[in-house]
């Protein structure tokens, strides 16, 4: 079954309860729908990615190694279909799973998962604690800098972008944009 909007979410709130995690599950499926939408995808499947890529994240957040490994199972009893489980699962590619990301939606996924948490941190960092004064430049700035946001993996984006095809600029840029309507959703 390809869930609805709606679906997915009673699916995610089902095995996630800290608000924080849903709304960077709501971050990234905003994201993802962004990026949809500029590549002629399907922005709802792209959406439902987006939202359900971390539903194990409470069950494993003491075993990081367990993260995607656990997700299967859950979207499984849930009745997920497979492309959606598989495209999940390829998200912690080289970090706690080993299956590669495939096409253009696991690749954005791959990369925008941990680009998401850098570019809110930035924009509510701002005197605005706004993404919608956020320019290029100011993420560019922190991503200098080792210590800000240092949870971030900022090689993963860097491979990210090259897996999609585009330069890092132009997927930070699109990030921000895909980010600022939905900034109140997102808890800033």
């Amino acid at each position: 079954m390809r869930p609805s909007r709606n679906q997915a979410l009673e699916i995610l709130r089902k095995y996630n309860k800290e608000e924080s995690h849903i709304h960077h599950a709501l971050a990234v499926e905003g994201t993802m729908r962004h990026f949809a939408k500029l590549t002629g995808e399907d922005e709802d499947l792209w959406g439902i990615v987006g939202l359900l890529h971390d539903i194990d994240w409470e069950q494993t957040t003491n075993t990081p190694e367990r993260h995607c490994h656990v997700a299967p199972e859950m979207l499984h009893e849930a009745g997920v279909d497979e492309d959606i489980i598989h495209a999940v699962v390829s998200h912690g590619y080289g970090i706690c799973s080993d299956v590669e990301p495939s096409n253009a939606m696991e690749r954005t996924l791959f990369t925008i998962d941990e680009l998401t948490g850098l570019v809110i941190t930035a924009g509510l960092v701002r005197p605005s604690k706004s993404l919608a004064d956020l320019e290029l430049k100011s993420v560019k700035k922190k991503w200098k800098d080792k210590a800000f946001a240092r949870g971030v993996n900022r090689e993963i984006i860097k491979e990210g972008a090259e897996k999609m095809g585009m330069p890092l600029d132009t997927v930070i840029d699109e990030t921000i944009k895909a980010l600022r309507p939905i900034e109140k959703q997102i808890g800033m």
